[in-house]
């Protein structure tokens, strides 16, 4: 059998990295997920934290769909959405400066800044947060869940006081489900164990992405993800942003703040109603050839 030469850019945002394939010069794979789970093994793979495909759209500059490293498909990433709109100009598919693409989360409006050859600055509007716990979703009474009771902690744990850990969850949607906690230190959270238990306990039936975050003052925390389907990671575009409104929601931050993530620092803003933006840095980091067999 001969295999399929599937061209691909390695780009990430803030060290969130993904595998990109590029729909507008070579026709897209037709079991993304199998290949998602192949090519993004960081041993025998290329590596990263799954897979993009970036398409041609009726509706848009360019149609984003995204595989996690499991395979499993995700609704949306805002790293990974900068990197596309950074490919869609880099590529003279789109001129620089205001671009939409499309996602599983609908159309999003993005700014692409040029700044150098392989990279860009952009500034995405990611949309209205969801609130409603059915819509998220996790399964907890009441309109929003703001520092509500979280029944996957229902004891103490010992690394609790040492993280200055506050059990209580914020429950955000942004495209995508994410659970917020606050602590002290984030360093103190062992999040490799943390993590995929919440992530996969029946309070969430779609799963969930997991954050720890720490506030520094009113307008600069510093956090860590657990995401779904890919574990920790770098950074997370979504989950800056769900951190953004939660901590406007919980009163611990301003409408204006700088997120400290493992892979470097995103702008988040949130009026308490509307969209929420982000802005952050796309980075291309090689190109190369997949053979699939």
């Amino acid at each position: 059998m001969n295999s399929v030469q599937l061209p691909f850019v390695k780009m990430h945002g803030l060290g969130n990295d993904y595998v990109y394939l590029d729909g507008f010069a070579a026709a897209v794979p037709s079991d993304p997920p199998a290949l998602a789970r192949r090519i993004s093994d960081r041993h025998r793979g290329v590596g990263g934290d799954g897979l993009i495909l970036v398409e041609p759209s009726s509706v848009a500059a360019a149609r984003m769909r995204m595989f996690n490293a499991d395979g499993s498909e995700s609704e949306m990433c805002g790293n990974g959405v900068r990197c596309v709109s950074h490919l869609v100009v880099s590529r003279g598919y789109a001129p620089a400066g205001p671009v939409r693409i499309e996602t599983g989360r609908g159309v999003l409006d993005l700014v692409v800044e040029p700044t150098g050859r392989r990279s860009s600055r952009v500034r995405v509007d990611m949309g209205e947060p969801i609130l409603d716990p059915a819509r998220i979703p996790v399964n907890h009474p009441g309109e929003r869940v703001v520092e509500s009771p979280c029944s996957a902690l229902p004891h103490a744990e010992a690394w609790w006081e040492a993280a200055g850990f506050d059990p209580r969850m914020t429950c955000v949607s942004m495209g995508n489900p994410h659970v917020v906690f606050w602590c002290r230190d984030v360093a103190a959270v062992p999040l490799g164990e943390f993590g995929p238990r919440i992530e996969t306990d029946a309070l969430f039936p779609a799963r969930v992405n997991v954050h720890v975050v720490e506030v520094l003052d009113r307008g600069r925390v510093r956090m860590r993800t657990w995401e779904r389907g890919s574990g920790i990671t770098q950074a997370c575009g979504t989950g800056a942003s769900a951190v953004c409104v939660a901590g406007v929601l919980c009163g611990r931050t301003g409408e204006l703040i700088r997120a400290e993530l493992p892979g470097g620092e995103l702008k988040l803003e949130w009026a308490g109603q509307g969209p929420v933006f982000m802005t952050g840095p796309a980075e291309e980091v090689f190109e190369g050839v997949w053979h699939e067999d």
